[in-house]
């Protein structure tokens, strides 16, 4: 059970981003199609990142109990992929509401 309690908490995390998203109309319920671009591109960039910082030694896979052990890449755990969602959709639901309250503020 410990060994998915990191991968649950980042999906826990996502659902409740997914939800406040869905209420408000910030990012994929205002604009799919746009909403699924900017995320991956956001996706891609970070974990070329992560790529590039592991090639170059500076990142290694942790040892934690809680992760699952899938690895997507040598030094890549699913729970990266996870947080990395995870990171640029909280950016952009922040940024759909900052944006929301800027306007009604005028």
């Amino acid at each position: 059970m410990i060994a998915v309690a990191y991968l649950a908490a980042l999906l826990g995390a996502l659902a409740c981003m997914a939800l406040l998203d869905r209420r408000y109309r910030l990012v994929l319920w205002a604009d799919a199609r746009r909403g699924v671009v900017v995320l991956a591109v956001g996706i891609a960039f970070f974990l070329l990142w992560d790529v590039l910082a592991i090639g170059a030694g500076f990142y290694h896979r942790g040892g934690s109990e809680a992760m699952t052990g899938i690895m997507l890449a040598p030094e890549l755990p699913l729970e990266e992929l996870v947080f990395v969602t995870f990171l640029c959709y909280l950016t952009l639901v922040l940024h759909g509401l900052v944006g929301r309250t800027a306007k009604e503020r005028r």
